[in-house]
């Protein structure tokens, strides 16, 4: 474990555990996870306290999950001594600076977030907003200055989470007259957000059309074979569309081989191509990249004590960061402390 003291930079990153995390997790932020933890600080949130925020009716799912999320980054390839796992809802440093940071945010601000607008609107709310889903940007705002990230892994669609964190972070800095917390970059990987299967929005648990890391080789081929391509593609012969082609968003994603992927395009779109030989490479690839994946995971659900163990100190390790930088937050902004 890299000790919180160093100068290498801090990563703060995370999932809500709704359900186990599929290939649109391994694409958008998964991967960088695994690139950047021997190089970075990097603190990973299983974050159940968040997803309480449109799931207040089952919370069992929530508590059910957080073991599900632990296990698939152990099978990616997580590593407990080079990343801190920590569960947000044990942390209590992160619910009292959301708390603070309210009374440093309006309302109409925060409905004007377009992440929280578009999120919204997807999910039907209305105007019956749980309060705790419109304060998302105040508790994502939290979680990081906690651990004073200064680099979060995110979709693009998420930018302006850290946006409004910077927002937040450069009014307390006024506040206190000194640079009390660092500003946070967003990583964004170059691939984007990972369409469904079926092409027609973000890959979902709950829609049925997501790819899950644990899943087996028929699964992969049926889930191949359903992706949409070109309507229009009718013969083999017919020239074809690459844009808006989920398989090709998926070789461009997962196939190593990118001047290959390249050749492929330009000769579907010539004609002469077919779709079936396009899914059989598909399939094959991911194929392989999951396969160990699934069989990591099988290996350490074995053993969930050990899961919870690594929990534990994670979470205990994570607990004392993000309680020194309250006190300093408080100290900074001339707040009463019993701790002085």
């Amino acid at each position: 474990m890299l000790s919180a003291t160093t100068h290498t930079p801090i990563i703060l990153t995370g999932d809500r555990p709704t359900g186990p995390l599929h290939l649109g997790h391994y694409a958008g932020s998964l991967r960088n996870r695994l690139a950047l933890q021997a190089t970075h600080t990097q603190y990973v949130l299983i974050a159940d306290t968040q997803a309480l925020t449109d799931n207040a009716a089952d919370p069992g799912r929530i508590c059910r999950n957080v073991l599900e999320v632990a296990y698939d980054y152990l099978a990616i390839g997580i590593d407990p001594s080079l990343s801190t796992i920590c569960v947000q809802s044990a942390l209590p440093a992160l619910a009292e600076l959301t708390l603070l940071y309210l009374n440093f945010v309006t309302v109409s601000r925060l409905e004007r977030n377009p992440t929280i607008k578009d999120e919204i609107q997807a999910r039907g709310f209305g105007r019956d907003i749980p309060a705790g889903f419109l304060c998302y940007p105040a508790a994502q705002a939290a979680d990081i200055t906690a651990f004073r990230a200064t680099l979060v892994p995110v979709g693009e669609d998420q930018a302006p989470i850290i946006e409004q964190t910077n927002e937040l972070i450069r009014r307390l800095n006024r506040q206190a007259g000194k640079e009390l917390l660092p500003e946070a970059k967003a990583l964004i990987p170059e691939i984007g957000r990972l369409p469904s299967i079926d092409g027609r929005a973000k890959m979902s648990k709950s829609q049925g059309n997501a790819l899950l890391l644990s899943a087996s080789d028929a699964e992969i081929e049926v889930a191949v074979q359903r992706m949409y391509t070109d309507p229009d593609h009718l013969r083999v012969s017919d020239p074809g569309r690459v844009e808006g082609n989920v398989v090709f968003t998926y070789l461009d994603a997962f196939d190593p081989d990118f001047q290959a992927v390249a050749d492929l395009k330009l000769h579907y779109r010539r004609g002469g191509l077919g779709d079936a030989a396009l899914k059989r490479r598909l399939t094959g690839i991911l194929q392989a990249l999951i396969a160990p994946i699934r069989e990591r995971r099988t290996e350490v659900t074995r053993a969930p004590n050990l899961v919870m163990d690594m929990l534990r100190d994670g979470t205990a390790k994570a607990n004392a960061v993000t309680q020194k930088t309250k006190h300093e937050i408080m100290d900074g902004l001339a707040l009463f402390s019993l701790s002085r």
